[in-house]
């Protein structure tokens, strides 16, 4: 394998209240935005699409080659500046418009054809109906349907949590799996805190994104955590804080490598993938770098401060129970055998001791 660091010897765990300090006032910075957009704007915390929100799709067919670009720029030009496009991949020159309720105002009852003639104003600047385009359909998305949409995404993101939980604590250790969980949780929340802040579009693309940072960070963290099980048999006398500093050592060339490709992969598609794959993008490039530091700076530190606590523990336990220590008398060679507690209180009523 390529190692790009060769005999590196960084002491990563000795800066874990530094990098646990970024993370905190990472998600707390996020969480401040959605309770303060929360309490100042109607719209909630984020900038929810239409799957969400509710409002009316339009499908369109053009007699004409059109990038959804121009069509974007040709609606907002027209006073629907939050569209979304989505173009139909088996038909050429055909695309979805979808349209949010706050665009179309008015009776949310004739939202539909609010909608369709929104689109239809806009579309007839580009040319008249039937000559330059044709409306092939309009259907609602109503505001009950994007809450189902919405729960459906958390279930779903919360059962793939727990699924990976299961895996690791069987695979692993429980706090293992705890402590990529935890991570994972970091990772989600940090990148949801940057849609909060810059107010990006949340829509089902995004979801479909945080979803894949879930593999991808625990993915990372396991490879990790391997490293760790398996020094933990070759170095029986380390302590865990250096065996965890080696192993995060011994997996950063891999870790630069695989995850930089993908860093700079995500990074062309916010820079040349367009409006309809900025979301998707955005979340994917901020999930991995956060994801690679937290595997690092997160999920490494939590498990060996919960495998510490967890042998002090233990040996505090295995103190409490061991027997009394014998005693031998100066005056001869005779010893008192040890006895435990309760039995000395028994024979000496007045004391143990």
């Amino acid at each position: 394998m390529i190692q790009v660091f060769k005999s590196i010897n960084f002491d990563w765990l000795g800066r874990r209240r530094l990098f646990i300090g970024i993370s905190v006032a990472l998600m707390l910075a996020g969480l401040g935005s959605a309770m303060f957009r929360q309490w100042r704007h109607p719209d909630g915390a984020f900038n929810l699409g239409v799957d969400f929100k509710g409002g009316t799709v339009v499908t369109t067919r053009f007699n004409r080659n059109i990038t959804a670009e121009e069509l974007r720029a040709t609606l907002a030009q027209q006073g629907v500046p939050d569209a979304t496009i989505q173009g139909v991949t088996n038909q050429a020159n055909t695309f979805l418009i979808k349209v949010p309720l706050a665009s179309i105002g008015g009776d949310q009852s004739q939202e539909v054809e609010l909608g369709r003639k929104k689109v239809r104003d806009a579309l007839n600047t580009i040319g008249p109906e039937r000559e330059a385009y044709e409306i092939l359909g309009t259907e609602a998305v109503g505001a009950v349907a994007g809450a189902q949409l919405r729960n459906k995404a958390i279930a779903v993101t919360l059962a793939a949590l727990v699924g990976m939980l299961g895996y690791i604590a069987f695979r692993f250790e429980w706090t293992y799996g705890a402590a990529a969980v935890i991570a994972v949780f970091h990772d989600v929340l940090v990148t949801l805190g940057f849609f909060s802040i810059f107010q990006w579009e949340i829509s089902l693309t995004v979801i479909a994104a945080l979803l894949t940072l879930v593999g991808a960070s625990v993915n990372d963290t396991i490879v990790v955590f391997d490293r760790v099980r398996e020094n933990r048999r070759l170095h029986r006398r380390d302590t865990l804080y250096k065996i965890t500093n080696d192993s995060i050592n011994q997996t950063l060339s891999r870790t630069v490598i695989t995850q930089g490709l993908i860093i700079l992969s995500v990074l062309a598609m916010v820079l040349f993938g367009g409006d309809a794959l900025r979301g998707f993008s955005l979340a994917l490039l901020i999930g991995t770098i956060v994801g690679t530091y937290s595997s690092i700076a997160v999920a490494s530190p939590i498990m060996v401060w919960w495998e510490q606590r967890i042998e002090a523990a233990n040996k505090a336990a295995a103190l409490g129970a061991a027997p009394v220590a014998t005693r031998s008398t100066r005056a001869g060679s005779s010893k008192v055998k040890a006895e435990p507690l309760s039995a000395r209180a028994e024979k000496h009523p007045r004391g143990a001791v």
